[in-house]
């Protein structure tokens, strides 16, 4: 099949087969999860994974046209996100042949949620710094400690969790990865509201929590390396939106904006060329890293960089939509104040603005990084967060 078929026939399939965002009958989860089995047993999820491990083993070009025939629909997809964008490449990226083929499958039909506990409540920017402790019992590792800012974790089946495995050592040499049942006793999840009014995020709390050594992942105290890897899958699917499925209707959208203000004042539309500019270059860089990706060529840093220009694309849309409508864009029932409201988390998740700065300076650009007095001071020794 070339391309022109290919995207004939996923156009074809999304317009019989997207749900309608006006039905509101039935359990939006198992909605959601009926459709993702449909869109993998049609072939358009994993469009690029390896076939082995439930992907479609095509290439970008395929899973291009798909988006593109995408956008224009509101997939119930965002549920999905975390184990699409991030843990599920870590695994295919770091895990063993025995975890890619207990888990790659059912979360790429959406029968299994995956969440992503790295952040805690004294470790957030820096990561590194986390308490959450993974200590070794014969076959078993037990897990106590606090998780924040999760993700979809109330719906999740499947957790990616860097845990604290030695305090004998240097922060970032003490780490390990593992997969955790979110289902087992022990494991509570406590929803998060935020000034949106939803509760996508969550806090978690682990209490004598085993976890078998067959579900680490990577080597034991390896973990920031795995983190890394998962972090840049992290940058690279939220400013690429993969998994985020979308909103046709967008309020804030370019075309949503042009019908609402005076595209006859020349700065007004100064205004609307220059969204659509910063849109189009970060499309077109994600494209770039993308297809690095898939030919071997590793991102590293410039990750962060697609995430940054992400998080100021939405700011800067946000308060351009504002200032283009008017005050009223803030009110709680105004189309667009939900999109205001949520716009500043985009600047926070997956590490701020100011980290990906510090990234994309040391890493990209060659500055001077910035001075650093614990690298080689055992875990133990450091005052962080919470311990005395």
């Amino acid at each position: 099949m070339n391309l022109d078929e290919y995207r004939r026939a996923a156009r074809a399939w999304l317009r019989e087969n997207v749900p309608s965002e006006d039905r509101p009958e039935g359990d939006p989860l198992a909605r959601a999860k009926e459709f993702m089995a449909k869109l993998h047993d049609a072939g358009y999820s994993g469009i690029t994974w390896p076939k082995e491990w439930g992907g479609q083993g095509l290439t970008q070009a395929e899973e291009r046209a798909f988006a593109a025939e995408a956008r224009d629909y509101a997939l119930p997809t965002y549920v999905f996100s975390i184990g699409l964008g991030m843990t599920g490449p870590t695994i295919l990226d770091r895990g063993t042949d025995r975890q890619r083929e207990r888990f790659l499958r059912p979360l790429l039909r959406g029968e299994e949620i995956w969440c992503q506990l790295f952040s805690e409540p004294g470790a957030g920017s820096d990561v590194a710094a986390l308490q959450t402790r993974a200590v070794r019992d014969v076959d078993h590792w037990i897990v106590n400690g606090q998780k924040v800012w999760t993700s979809v974790a109330h719906h999740a089946d499947w957790g990616l969790l860097l845990a604290r495995t030695d305090v004998e050592v240097p922060k970032h040499k003490g780490l390990t990865m593992f997969v955790v049942d979110m289902r087992h006793p022990g494991v509570t999840v406590r929803p998060l509201k935020d000034m949106s009014g939803r509760s996508n995020f969550n806090e978690i709390f682990f209490d004598n929590v085993p976890i078998p050594d067959e579900h680490r992942v990577g080597e034991v105290n390896d973990g920031w390396s795995v983190a890394v890897t998962t972090l840049l899958h992290e940058r690279l699917s939220i400013s690429a939106g993969v998994g985020m499925g979308g909103r046709k209707d967008d309020p804030a959208s370019l075309d949503a904006l042009r019908q609402v203000v005076d595209t006859d004042d020349p700065l007004v539309r100064d205004e609307l060329v220059e969204l659509h500019i910063r849109r189009r270059a970060l499309a077109l860089f994600n494209q770039r890293l993308a297809q690095e990706t898939r030919a071997g060529i590793f991102p590293g840093a410039r990750g962060s960089a697609a995430k940054l220009l992400l998080a100021e694309l939405t700011l800067f849309q946000a308060d351009l939509a504002t200032r283009l409508v008017g005050p009223e864009a803030v009110l709680g029932d105004h189309p667009l104040a939900q999109t205001i409201s949520v716009a500043p988390g985009l600047s926070l998740g997956g590490g701020t603005n100011e980290i990906m700065r510090n990234i994309v300076g040391d890493r990209v650009l060659g500055l001077p990084p910035e001075p650093r007095v614990d690298k080689t001071v055992p875990f133990k020794d450091l005052k962080v967060g919470t311990q005395e």
